[in-house]
């Protein structure tokens, strides 16, 4: 299968129809850097997402939030995730971003589902308060607008299967002038248990026919992709848990997409070289924030990617738990020297699944947040306190 169309998002023509998803921890400038590096190898350019950053957090600019939106210089499009849950607050956080010329392209979370988040109303519990939703997507998009940077909605399908928002939020998102909306195709109460209901994907591109519609959702290799694509008629697809160890994913996604057989089948020399470099990248960036502490916090940051690279290998408890507890680049040099490069890629064992998955659960919410679609004035004035129940990203 090949893509003919590549992905446009508001002016952006991308070859490529994939978005690295959002990822707090995982999708800062290094990995971005090294994510994109793959893509290239492959012929291949798509989207790559910053971490979320809250809009109170960004507005007052302490070193964590500006950190979470630096951008490589050959970056582009510099793509930024906001959470917000107040419009004003929001709309401030784009027109700060788009005056500055720090963003070329602005994505919304509404689809965090983690309790902290939900239990304030916001994240994935938000889109259930329908005309705060509307009100959140169309400020921004006022804001972005006039320095023509789209902005783009990533969700999920509801609270649980009995408050379903998507369909609603996706048409509103569109009413409003978003330039492409994104599904996880998982519940807030599901979480990242059980099996993404791609046939919501489609659900959701027969409701919204004037802009482009991403599908996310077990996407754990280029065939996945694809797949999804032709099941579902998406007009792209977002990537996050899959490529966790894997940023090579994105050399067989733009294989896959210009229609190549070609997949990339690293030795473990070859995965512990990628490692070395996002190691690398990692110490670059955390040195150009923390002068002196670059070093540290970039092996420290590594640390919990040593098991996703490592999966399906044979390495031994002992070597993995070292490099685990790395903290200099010449210990890392140390330890993968001990290992044997030459072994073969191990074929299905590194497959499949990684990064968080857990079980389905009851969803926190704020007291009688089902009751209404519409937001009361206890609502509105707890849900104020959401962007604060969130670190800097």
């Amino acid at each position: 299968m090949t893509s003919e169309t590549g992905l446009s998002i508001g002016p952006f023509r991308l070859p490529t129809p994939v978005v690295l998803a959002p990822m707090a921890g995982i999708t800062n400038q290094a990995y971005r850097r090294l994510c994109r590096e793959a893509m290239a190898d492959g012929g291949g350019r798509g989207v790559f997402v910053s971490e979320m950053v809250t809009s109170r957090a960004l507005l007052e600019r302490n070193d964590e939030s500006m950190r979470l939106i630096a951008h490589d210089p050959d970056e582009h499009p510099r793509s930024v995730q906001l959470y917000g849950v107040d419009p004003g607050t929001v709309a401030a956080a784009v027109r700060m971003l788009v005056d500055e010329g720090r963003v070329d392209h602005i994505d919304l979370n509404f689809g965090c589902p983690v309790p902290k988040v939900t239990r304030k109303g916001g994240g994935s519990a938000l889109p259930w308060k329908s005309g705060l939703f509307a009100a959140i997507v169309g400020q921004a998009v006022r804001a972005a607008s006039p320095a023509g940077v789209p902005v783009t909605v990533k969700m999920r399908k509801g609270v649980d299967d009995g408050h379903l928002t998507y369909l609603d939020a996706g048409r509103i998102a569109e009413a409003e002038g978003v330039a492409a909306v994104a599904l996880h195709a998982r519940t807030a109460a599901e979480y990242y248990s059980g099996v993404a209901d791609w046939t919501a994907i489609a659900a959701l591109k027969q409701a919204v026919t004037s802009i482009p519609v991403l599908g996310n959702g077990d996407i754990w290799s280029a065939d996945d992709a694809l797949r999804m694509v032709e099941q579902t008629g998406c007009d792209g697809v977002v990537v996050g848990r899959g490529c966790l160890g894997r940023p090579w994913l994105f050399t067989d996604l733009a294989a896959a997409f210009s229609g190549s057989p070609v997949r990339v089948r690293p030795t473990l020399g070859q995965v512990l070289a990628t490692l070395r470099r996002h190691l690398e990248l990692l110490v670059e960036h955390y040195e150009a924030v923390y002068p002196g502490d670059g070093e540290l916090r970039g092996c420290r940051d590594i640390r919990k990617h040593i098991a996703w690279y490592l999966k399906g290998y044979r390495a031994g408890s002992e070597i993995r738990g070292q490099l685990a507890l790395v903290d200099t680049l010449a210990r890392f040099d140390q330890l993968a020297a001990e290992l044997d490069g030459d072994q073969p890629y191990p074929g299905e064992p590194a497959e499949g699944p990684r990064g968080r998955s857990g079980s389905a659960r009851t969803v926190s919410l704020p007291d009688g947040w089902l009751s209404s679609r519409d937001l009361d004035d206890l609502a509105a004035a707890e849900i104020l306190d959401a962007e604060l129940a969130v670190s800097g990203g």
